[in-house]
């Protein structure tokens, strides 16, 4: 049974598939949902009708439609065209007799009574904060950079305002813990569907998409993106990961934990990727005998280096650890125009401590991680931001070439990922502490040393 938009609209009707979601939304005035559907679904379509019915129904308000990066919104939903009707999907979502004038520029619609509806990107989530929306939802959430969310939530609740989040699966991301904590949430819209629940596409569809994601990927990846978009698996492997197998087997030997914590007295190391008009990403961590404890990350964009000190003092504060080496990329040496001073010196000024890590290639230290993962274990609380990230640090795929490229595609992982990199440059160089209490050989004598072990603070401990 399928259930009528009830506006003066195009006749829209949801499909069998989506009339529950539909229903959630419109009849039973749900605010949270989260539908993790195959490809093809109807994910989009359901959204922005149920964005136009919310406008134009109540009192006035704003709306996102958001994507994983702010780019994407254009070619994917503002000027896409309905294949079967021949029709931009934005005209047949918001009726132009419903509208009072429509931005290009900004992809923004202003509806007669004032409401707004938008098109913004995960990517600039911090450029958002202050608009004051009423809905948003996360399209492709498992694709965006789940702080967006973090920053949302609280315009959210206090205009009592509604989110659905609407994706397939990336791997056991920020998107599956998402729908894990649902399922257990009252008042919270929870399903799966995949193409084989919703009869959506026929046999042949799906095996066609299946031999076309072999012939693109191969026969194991080309499966793998098949069981991903459209049997809706978690378990399936991010094409083009650059740390698919590491970081599946941090998952698999259970190294993101809880009780993974900081040895009392020895120093807590920072890694850092400093961005500039990109996020800045920060991993904390500690090398503990021959396995490294990672034990916090976060990244922000838009802020200077004293936010930064400030969340590192409450860390200190609040986990007693023990401030040890800042290391940053090679290139933080360079000067800055307009200061006349390094990020270097700025950091020094701060009473942090940067030590430059080596200059190497990208290769190099992608290299450089792969080899460091097996020896990390993780804090719980990195798991659905910085972890994740590895998760999906992935190549870039080229549509001409129809293959991935050598090099990573730019999006919110690179920022964590970037500065594991860092991470896994810089334990190997941690400097060593000489023991000035040994004595000195004779010329031509040597002696025997006390047995030694390698300290928590990066030197030698007798």
């Amino acid at each position: 049974m399928s259930i009528d938009i009830q506006l003066p609209h195009n006749g829209w009707m949801a499909r069998p598939h989506q009339t529950a979601l539909w229903q959630y939304l419109q009849h039973d005035g749900g605010t949270r949902a989260i539908a993790i559907w195959h490809r093809r679904a109807g994910k989009d379509e359901v959204a922005m009708h149920h964005s136009c019915c919310a406008m134009m129904k109540g009192r006035a308000m704003n709306v996102w439609h958001c994507l994983p990066e702010y780019s994407q919104g254009r070619k994917a939903i503002w000027t896409a065209i309905n294949s079967h009707t021949g029709k931009r999907r934005i005209d047949e979502c918001f009726p132009k007799e419903l509208r009072a004038n429509t931005n290009d520029t900004e992809m923004m619609i202003r509806m007669v009574n004032g409401s707004t509806w938008q098109i913004v990107g995960s990517d600039r989530y911090d450029s958002t904060v202050g608009a004051g929306p009423a809905g948003i939802v996360y399209s492709e959430f498992a694709l965006q950079n789940p702080s967006a969310w973090a920053y949302h939530r609280p315009m959210l609740e206090e205009n009592g305002g509604w989110a659905l989040f609407i994706t397939t699966p990336r791997g056991h991301n920020h998107a599956k813990a998402m729908y894990d904590h649902a399922r257990g949430r009252k008042g919270w819209f929870v399903e799966l569907l995949t193409a084989r629940d919703t009869n959506a596409l026929t046999d042949a569809q799906l095996l066609e998409a299946l031999e076309e994601y072999c012939g693109l990927y191969g026969e194991d990846a080309g499966r793998a993106a098949f069981e991903q978009e459209y049997e809706c698996s978690f378990n399936a492997q991010v094409l083009g990961a650059f740390w698919a197998s590491e970081c599946r087997n941090v998952r698999l030997e259970e190294r993101i934990r809880d009780d993974v914590t900081a040895i009392d007295g020895a120093m807590v190391h920072r890694a850092w990727d400093l961005g500039v008009r990109d996020d800045t990403a920060i991993w904390w961590w500690q090398l503990q005998g021959s396995q490294i404890a990672i034990l916090d990350c976060m990244s922000a964009s838009g802020v200077g280096l004293d936010y930064f000190v400030d969340e590192i003092t409450k860390r200190r504060e609040l986990y007693g650890w023990r401030d040890g080496h800042d290391y940053v990329p090679h290139d933080a040496k360079v000067k800055e125009f307009g200061t006349g001073r390094t990020r270097v010196e700025t950091m020094q000024r701060l009473g942090l401590h940067p030590m430059l890590v080596p200059l190497a290639s990208m290769q190099d230290g992608i290299n450089a991680a792969r080899q460091t993962l097996p020896l990390c274990v993780f804090h719980r609380r990195c798991e659905l931001t910085g972890f994740a990230a590895l998760e999906q640090y992935r190549r870039e795929w080229s549509d001409e070439l129809k293959a991935y490229r050598a090099s990573p595609l730019h999006d919110w992982t690179s920022h964590f990922s970037d500065a594991f990199r860092y991470l896994s440059q810089g334990w190997r160089m941690m400097p060593q502490i000489p023991n000035n209490a040994l004595p000195r050989p004779e010329r031509g004598a040597w002696i025997i040393p006390p047995l030694v072990e390698r300290s928590h603070r990066g030197g030698l401990r007798i």
